[in-house]
């Protein structure tokens, strides 16, 4: 080995606390219509403030650049590429509101169209765009006249939900999710729902013409959340219409690119117990002639990504999203510490792994003739990179990465060993879990060992980066994490086990 090479290596020092403020992960992603640009979120951890900021980058994949696209301290959302490709919107919080913004893909002036007090999701762009579509939900400070008492604490809070409390979210106003359009132009704000219960998660038809969105219009939905409905209502005037889909949750609807059909995540078993029923893809005609079809019935893992890190929230129920000929729709799912890609038949049956590894995809985006899939993925070595692979089978022997969101941790950091085991429980289970080794780890040396155990326990631990493990592993502890029975990504009897300790 060449002295140089030698004395790079030895110059690697172990991780740190204060390398949190280092990490850069990707948390939303975004693929251009003509499938040449990467947007994805950027978070960090500002050390001055003790505050989590994030920025959009932009990725030219043919080119190999990146560049920052927004800039300052305050919380960027997805970037939504206009059908042209040349323009991005984008929701962002700052000085505690939430601001609408359209900015050219190429850069400049960021250009406000709308800021409110409230919260706003599901944006995207109508066919001719002139309009965005978004669910907005205000906080009770906007019908607030006076502004000396928009910054007073109340005094008391009156609860006259079940549901009153979210994490990350904090108090639930009172207002409910609908969904507006937005004159980009003018600035002109129109409702299209008016329903005394949330209209969330808006899709629009890829003609501009119509609207789907799930509402759950029980007695009381805080005690029954398990009767979603799908709607689907005109966007310029007229009535709404249930389509007709069994009872259930259901989340993250999308219309085809036909405008025949709507997909969706959910299941058919209203009382489930928490996280047992799979998730599948389910598929329901916009005619309202047909009752929703379960795309993946014989697919034994949910159909969403179930892996949890410490560098990032884990958020289920991402988007799927549907090829540009309406044959598949494309989806993530965890399977035994595993989280990769599938397409699922639009006619239904066995999904296709488009992306398999042991790793952790975080997040997908496929756009135009839908050819390539942009992906944020982890390993247990680099918690978020950016990476594309074809949409067909055995993508991943075709990925390139993109980015270098990490790349202290490979040049400068010497991480501790991680390796997968498996073993036997007292009844012969087999049991999957990880042990990270300190980074200077000599087989004849005796050290202290540490078992962390993850919560729920409902999500499942994976071949994702843990920055808690790299951390205690430095310190010189053996790391032991598993994951148990009841938690996810072993199929539907794995999860079962959850109610039999509940007795």
């Amino acid at each position: 080995m060449p002295k140089s090479t030698r004395q790079v290596r030895n110059k690697k020092r172990t991780i740190t606390a204060q390398d949190l403020y280092q990490l850069r992960i990707a948390t939303s992603i975004s693929l251009s219509p003509d499938e040449n640009l990467i947007a994805a979120t950027v978070e960090r951890m500002d050390e001055e403030d003790k505050k989590y900021y994030t920025n959009i980058h932009i990725w030219d994949i043919a080119h190999g650049t990146e560049r920052q696209f927004t800039f300052g301290k305050h919380n960027d959302g997805r970037a939504i590429f206009s059908p042209d490709g040349t323009q991005i919107a984008f929701v962002s919080s700052r000085d505690k509101k939430t601001g609408v913004y359209v900015m050219p893909t190429e850069g400049g002036a960021e250009r406000q169209v709308l800021e409110i007090e409230g919260s706003v999701s599901n944006l995207q762009w109508t066919p001719d765009m002139k309009s965005l579509v978004f669910c907005l939900r205000y906080r009770d400070s906007h019908f607030e006249k006076d502004e000396k008492k928009k910054k007073e604490q109340p005094v008391y809070r009156h609860i006259t939900r079940f549901l009153w409390r979210m994490d990350a979210a904090g108090f639930l106003p009172k207002d409910t999710f609908q969904v507006y359009r937005l004159e980009i132009e003018d600035g002109s704000l129109e409702q299209i729902t008016r329903s005394k219960r949330d209209c969330s998660q808006v899709t629009l038809s890829p003609d501009g013409k119509t609207v789907a969105y799930i509402s759950n219009r029980a007695k009381d939905p805080d005690l029954h959340d398990g009767l979603d409905e799908i709607f689907i209502k005109p966007l310029h005037g007229g009535k709404e219409k249930s389509l007709p889909a069994p009872e259930g949750p259901k989340m993250a609807p999308v219309f085809s690119p036909d405008g025949r059909n709507v997909a969706y995540l959910g299941h058919d078993n209203p009382g489930d117990a928490w996280g047992v029923t799979p998730i599948h893809i389910w598929k329901v005609n916009v005619s309202g002639k047909s009752r929703a079809k379960n795309l993946t019935a014989d697919f034994d893992r949910q159909c969403y990504d179930e892996s949890i890190t410490d560098t990032g929230e884990q958020t289920s129920y991402q988007p799927i999203m549907w090829s540009a000929d309406s044959k598949r729709v494309y989806f993530l799912s965890s399977d035994t510490g595993v989280t990769n890609m599938f397409y699922a038949p639009a006619k239904g049956g066995k999904p296709t792994r488009i992306f398999r590894g042991d790793c952790h995809i975080r997040g997908f985006s496929v756009n135009g003739k839908t050819r390539t899939a942009g992906l944020i993925y982890a390993d247990l070595s680099n918690p978020s990179e950016i990476k594309t692979c074809p949409t067909t089978y055995q993508g991943e022997k075709k990925a390139k990465t993109h980015s270098k969101l990490n790349e202290f941790l490979s040049t400068e950091v010497k991480l501790g060993r991680t390796r997968e085991v498996r073993f036997q429980s007292f009844d012969e289970t087999e049991v999957q879990g990880w042990v990270v080794q300190p980074p200077d780890f000599k087989s004849t040396k005796k050290y202290p060992a540490i078992l962390e155990v993850h919560g729920g326990p409902r999500v499942q631990y994976a071949f994702s980066f843990m920055h808690e493990m790299q951390w205690l592993a430095a310190q010189g502890y053996v790391v032991f994490y598993t994951n148990p029975r009841g938690g996810a990504g072993r199929g539907r009897t794995w999860s079962e086990a959850i109610i039999a300790s509940w007795g």
